[in-house]
């Protein structure tokens, strides 16, 4: 799958193209976001599938408490991402990794920090039932508390008769989450010969190609969609998963799009400003001490990496007349 998205990427990469004018300014690789998203073949994304799946993004009784939806964690209203080091789920508890935004992970060969699932329709079936995150007991659960709340006639419309599911929850709301594309960033915008970038954003991009960061936050994505040692805090990264020792302290590379925008940074959310992101990144990554004003360049270029956010309506959720859904603590 990751073999397949890259060749995509590479291959928009080329179709969005960069302009004359500015070609001889960009670093090799990098280049405009690409409008097309992939898309299993086993989930096409119809209107029906996506406006089912924005209800069930916003959807509480996907928690066993009520209070919980996808967008708590991924608040569409602040960038895909809630700002805290540690997400808050069931019963006030906190997560033990910060939420990476949900925008353009469309995009992404893996989903998680870790990777273990291996695409956005993996990833929806995990939150809802974590007990730290949104705690239902089952599956069945899931079903019985969007059956209750008047979701059939939607499944079946999106999917055909007698499929309220968790597998087609889980793909509903992968269709939505493959429209939260930011594209036309001012970087964006600069490539393609639309407008252009500070001086300091110019010596930035150039930057960040000299100390060798775009080995792997590299290409339209700004990054590898692959799996790089960063051993630093004390999370066990993919060896959580595998169990390997070669694998302690590994994370699937993040994307810098709208990076500007997702404090705090890093698996463990310890690095409160994009600053102290970019100087730790560097000496721990590429054992470089950055100077303040190659900080400061770096972070202008990062900036203008942040799109068009998606205009999103709030949905107006199934309920049953007449009473209550059956909240549990």
């Amino acid at each position: 799958m990751k073999s397949i998205i890259m060749s995509w990427v590479l291959g928009m990469a080329f179709i969005t193209g960069i302009s004359a004018a500015s070609a001889a300014t960009i670093p090799d690789g990098m280049g405009a976001l690409p409008t097309v998203v992939p898309e299993p073949a086993n989930n096409p994304t119809t209107s029906d599938r996506v406006e089912l799946g924005k209800k069930l993004y916003f959807e509480p009784a996907l928690s066993r408490s009520g209070h919980f939806s996808c967008n708590s964690c991924h608040n569409l209203a602040t960038w895909g991402v809630d700002n805290q080091k540690f997400s808050i789920g069931h019963r006030w508890q906190r997560g033990g990794r910060n939420a990476p935004t949900v925008l353009n992970a469309a995009f992404w060969s893996r989903q998680f920090w870790d990777g273990r699932a291996p695409m956005l329709e993996d990833q929806a079936k995990g939150p809802p039932l974590n007990p730290v995150e949104m705690a239902l007991g089952s599956e069945a659960d899931a079903i019985s508390r969007l059956t209750e709340a008047g979701y059939e006639p939607l499944f079946n419309k999106a999917f055909g008769k007698n499929s309220l599911t968790f597998d087609n929850t889980a793909k509903a709301i992968a269709a939505f989450e493959r429209t939260l594309i930011t594209p036309n960033a001012p970087f964006d915008r600069f490539v393609r010969g639309e407008g252009d970038i500070s001086a300091a954003a110019k010596r930035g991009m150039q930057k960040v190609a000299d100390i060798g960061c775009t080995s792997c936050h590299a290409g339209p994505l700004f990054t590898s969609n692959d799996f790089v040692k960063f051993d630093y805090g004390k999370d066990h990264g993919l060896k959580s998963v595998t169990g390997k020792s070669d694998d302690e302290h590994v994370f699937r590379v993040q994307s810098w799009r709208n990076v500007a925008m997702t404090a705090p940074y890093f698996h463990d959310g310890s690095a409160a400003t994009l600053e102290e992101a970019v100087k730790t990144m560097a000496r721990v990554q590429l054992d470089t001490r950055l100077k303040n004003n190659d900080i400061a360049d770096i972070v202008a270029f990062l900036k203008t990496l942040t799109g068009e956010m998606p205009q999103i309506t709030l949905p107006v959720l199934p309920r049953p007349a007449g009473h209550a859904l059956p909240w549990q603590e």
